[in-house]
């Protein structure tokens, strides 16, 4: 019997860094600079020149939904809104992202234990 286990949460900061760094990669977008701090609203949010800023209770997360954090907000870097294209960039880089994105909205680590943040509505 295998007893290796998947692990489901972040390791440490650096983890997460890595993991930024090979969705931008990915995505092709340049991010400058990886923040974490605290946060009452939001998980995340990404300045236009690239600085990304990281609530420090993304680590309690999951991977698979901290992962849709950060192409959520890498995302933004190729479009600025929440519109059409924005959504077919999602679908292409992550199909089941409407399905992690309620997830994150009713978790009980959400930020001010609320629904996620406006940013992350329709």
């Amino acid at each position: 019997m295998n007893t290796t286990t998947v692990q489901t949460h972040w390791k440490d900061t650096e983890e997460l860094k890595d993991t930024v760094q090979q969705w931008s990669d990915r995505l092709q977008v340049t991010v400058k600079q990886i923040q974490f701090r605290s946060m009452k609203r939001k998980w995340a949010s990404i300045s236009t020149i690239g600085r990304l800023t990281i609530n420090t209770k993304l680590l309690d997360l999951p991977k698979e939904l901290g992962e849709f954090v950060i192409v959520h907000e890498l995302v933004h870097l190729l479009v600025p809104n929440h519109g059409k294209l924005f959504k077919c960039f999602m679908s292409a880089y992550l199909p089941d992202w409407e399905e992690k994105e309620q997830k994150l909205q009713l978790s009980q680590n959400s930020p001010n234990n609320s629904k996620f943040s406006s940013d992350f509505l329709p």
